[in-house]
């Protein structure tokens, strides 16, 4: 197949673009400006931008598939403020989708996030929700994932733990008892990959989890424990984060905000872990701890 992969030179993007053409398929990684590390081998780049229809539609015609990975981080808050959300879920995706109808595309993988939904609690939430909404609604035949955080080599969950927890003693919203699933990128790949190609599953939306749940206080333990330092978790009243997170949004810069406060208090966790869907087994999945070198 040719495969157009929108977002081909990010973390999860560049992993799925040398997948896709180690099987045998022609990849065009597509992005708004070229890659800063040379790309996989036998994967060709393009310059594209969702929120610029003009910019994609020439680079879709042609293409059999198109992979739509472009996201912004749930975890911080966006340059722009939070309706950038909407401006690179919502109406990126609903580019892609009109573009790849109009070129006769095929297949249409679209990488979501578990938990969206057209009303939830967050602009990240929304967006992804009513983007998905797109998606259903269009001529394609789609394929929706919804993983929870993802990490891995140059992943950013980690490292946001980590901001939000610093060593030793660290206060946290909750205690930290929010809880996330956490999926090691090189075992979701295949599962996209997979979900581009086989047929069963066009029309299939999926919510994909690692092999564990684990709370933001266990993943901070685990972050600080792989760099030999230890954390002492102060829990901080959620009433009381509300207060300073919202206060946030008014400090140019600042990261976090009432969004990201508002997304601690949902856990990112399966009821029913669609892992199975493409033949992989929980029990076989990557741990965190085991992707930390801890033992």
């Amino acid at each position: 197949m040719q495969i157009l992969v929108a977002g081909g030179d990010g973390f999860i993007g560049s992993r799925l673009c040398a997948a896709l053409a180690d099987r045998g398929h022609d990849v065009t990684a597509m992005s708004r400006s070229p890659p800063e590390d040379s790309l996989p081998d036998g994967v060709e780049h393009a310059t594209g931008d969702v929120t610029a229809y003009d910019s994609i539609a020439p680079v879709i015609e042609g293409h059999d598939a198109v992979v739509n990975l472009v996201a912004l981080s749930p975890l911080f808050r966006p340059k722009g403020g939070e309706e950038k959300h909407f401006e690179i879920h919502l109406e990126g995706t609903r580019n892609l989708v009109n573009a790849a109808e109009e070129a006769g595309v095929d297949r249409f993988l679209q990488q979501s996030a578990l938990g969206a939904d057209p009303k939830g609690p967050t602009h990240y939430i929304r967006a992804k929700g009513q983007a998905e909404e797109l998606v259903r609604n269009s001529s394609l035949d789609w394929t929706i994932t919804r993983p929870s955080v993802v990490f891995g080599e140059d992943g950013e969950f980690v490292k946001f733990t980590k901001l939000l927890a610093p060593p030793y003693v660290t206060p946290l919203p909750g205690g930290g008892k929010t809880r996330f699933q956490p999926i090691f990128v090189g075992d979701l790949v295949p599962m996209l990959a997979d979900a581009v190609e086989a047929a069963e599953h066009i029309g299939e939306s999926y919510d994909i989890g690692g092999p564990e749940k684990l709370t933001m206080a266990e993943v901070a333990k685990l972050g600080h424990g792989a760099d030999g330092r230890s954390v002492n978790v102060l829990p901080v009243p959620m009433s009381l984060s509300k207060i300073g997170l919202s206060a946030l949004d008014y400090l140019p810069g600042f990261p976090f905000g009432s969004d990201q406060y508002r997304s601690l208090e949902m856990d990112n966790t399966v009821d029913h872990n669609d892992v199975s869907a493409f033949g992989v087994s929980e029990s076989k999945l990557t741990t965190l701890k085991e992707f930390l070198g801890l033992h």
